[in-house]
């Protein structure tokens, strides 16, 4: 399914909404995705070992502005390049990662729906179909990037 100019052009004013929120809403989405599927802390060696609450834990809240940062701001682009334009060793090792910690298919699923509701909670004042599938799409093209770089790593002798 192609990004449209009014896929980007809403994500774009959807994104101006949230940006200055952003932190609280990084927050909120990785809170919904634990919320969803709590088993999902596990894959997080930075909540293994601590006591705090997990919307006072700083790695967490950290991890989560980078993630939903990134997201958002890859989907801003999507249009412009036609692909993910998070550079390759970055994909890399995200792919990586994520093969290193099981991330699996359902795995995605949760998050994309955990985005979608964050996004939906943030501006509920323009939220539409047209933009959750504008936010789904830009989802679904950073998860397929992510997706097939999950593979072993390169031994090298």
């Amino acid at each position: 399914m192609a990004f449209t100019e009014e896929d980007e052009a809403l994500v774009l004013k959807s994104y101006d909404l949230m940006k200055l929120r952003a932190g609280e809403l990084a927050l909120n989405f990785f809170l919904k995705i634990f919320e969803i599927a709590p088993a999902a802390k596990g894959l997080f060696s930075f909540l293994k070992d601590s006591d705090l609450p997990l919307h006072q834990n700083p790695k967490l809240k950290s991890h989560a502005l980078i993630v939903f940062s990134m997201t958002c701001k890859t989907a801003i682009q999507l249009r412009k390049a036609g692909k993910v334009t998070v550079s390759e060793s970055t994909l890399q090792s995200l792919g990586a990662n994520h093969f290193k910690y099981n991330v699996a298919a359902e795995h995605f699923e949760v998050v994309r729906f955990a985005l979608l509701e964050t996004i939906k909670e943030a501006v509920p004042e323009i939220w539409s179909p047209e933009l959750k599938a504008a936010w789904g799409t830009a989802y679904d093209e950073l998860a397929t990037a992510i997706k097939n770089e999950m593979k072993p790593p390169v031994l090298t002798s």
